[in-house]
């Protein structure tokens, strides 16, 4: 008997998987946790001394909060007694001189220079040991991501979804490589997109639109990730507007709280940036950024140009052609909310002057998570706008 090609065995395979979903998902998660492995190894070989500017910032944030708990929120310049930020100095290209770190500000409104960055990154870090503190980060958050890849992909029925999983999982950990590996502020909010995801999906499922609770997980998880970037303040954006059209639409008592619950939950969870922003700057409502970054929105058609260019603007793609698809195939709610999100975060960052390879990547992840669980979970469901919506 001849041997079969390789191709054919390769072509068996995939024929015998794709007919058996319980063998096709056991083979996603092998092959997730083949990038997952891939991804610790390769992370096991980073270094903290790579000479970006932000890095020393969040590093610098991790060793305020090690030495004066949460009086590390205090992040004045004045602070600095036992040489920290001298020996960073030393090391990051073109500052050994230099008497004012990047990313730090002087706000006149409390007299000191600070980290212009909102407290939650460096708060993470300083979870784990000075001098090995990125490294667990990353691997921690990569492993939080894998098992969401593999609660959607065990999630799925259809052979189209369990495909669809095994794509957008082997993706989104991968993604902790690159280009979440670009600032460490990103690892922690992938894992914040996810949460919020999936609770998204749940809370517009069958059944579980009156839930309040769920509007208040997903409110805090939302206002957490603002504690890790400030831009994910717009990440909310979407779901404001779909209260706020629920409420209208209905004028319930129901509607009212959930709105109100999550509204005061994503308070709750950025009041350490609000902190700060009182502690640093003098005022809950001042920002810590520089005027470099807090400008007025203006169109930069290089900065257009660039998205359109990038990785990002495929992701923005599929997110907006699958909402699409989820607003006139699943639900016209997750539609609403997911277009209105993906909006006000495109027009953002599109007319922000400063562009940045991984800026829209949040949006994009909360859009993709939220989509995927959305099919996943209720892939038979018919269009039913908010109006219509049947209370359980």
């Amino acid at each position: 008997m001849a041997v079969p090609s390789l191709r054919a065995s390769i072509e068996f395979a995939m024929h015998k998987s794709l007919s058996n979903p319980g063998l096709s998902k056991t083979l996603g998660s092998v092959l997730f946790a083949i990038i997952l492995a891939s991804n610790l190894v390769s992370m096991s070989h980073w270094t903290e001394e790579r000479g970006v500017n932000d890095d020393f910032c969040y590093l610098r944030q991790a060793h305020l909060f090690q030495r004066f708990g949460l009086g590390g929120l205090d992040t004045s310049l004045a602070k600095d007694d036992d040489g920290y930020v001298a020996t960073k100095l030393s090391r990051l290209p073109g500052y050994a001189e230099a008497k004012i770190p990047p990313c730090h500000t002087f706000l006149p409104a409390s007299d000191k220079y600070v980290i212009q960055y909102p407290p939650g990154t460096g708060f993470l870090l300083a979870l784990f040991p000075s001098g090995h503190q990125v490294v667990p980060l990353f691997a921690l958050s990569t492993i939080i991501i894998f098992a969401f890849a593999n609660a959607a992909l065990w999630l799925a029925r259809s052979r189209v979804v369990i495909t669809s999983s095994i794509i957008f999982g082997s993706l989104a950990i991968y993604m902790m490589i690159n280009p979440t590996k670009a600032s460490y502020s990103m690892a922690p909010t992938m894992v914040a997109c996810a949460v919020a995801g999936l609770l998204t999906a749940i809370l517009l499922g069958n059944g579980n639109r009156q839930r309040i609770s769920l509007a208040v997980g997903l409110g805090l998880s939302l206002g957490v990730a603002v504690n890790f970037r400030l831009p994910n303040l717009f990440l909310a954006a979407g779901y404001a507007v779909y209260f706020l059209v629920s409420f209208l639409q209905r004028r319930d008592t129901n509607s009212l709280l959930r709105g109100l619950a999550f509204g005061l939950m994503f308070a709750v969870g950025l009041a350490p940036t609000l902190a700060s922003n009182a502690i640093n700057a003098g005022s809950v409502l001042s920002t810590t950024y520089s005027s470099g970054d807090a400008v007025s929105p203006d169109i930069d058609f290089e900065v257009v140009k660039s998205y359109l260019t990038d990785l990002q603007f495929v992701l923005i793609a599929i997110a907006v052609a699958w909402t699409a698809w989820i607003w006139r195939r699943v639900d016209r709610d997750i539609g609403l909310l997911i277009g209105a999100n993906l909006l006000a975060n495109v027009l953002f960052f599109a007319t922000h002057p400063i562009f940045t390879p991984y800026y829209t990547i949040p949006i994009a992840a909360l859009s993709l998570w939220t989509l995927l669980f959305a099919t996943v979970i209720s892939p038979q469901r018919r269009p039913q706008p908010v109006a219509d919506a049947t209370p359980s």
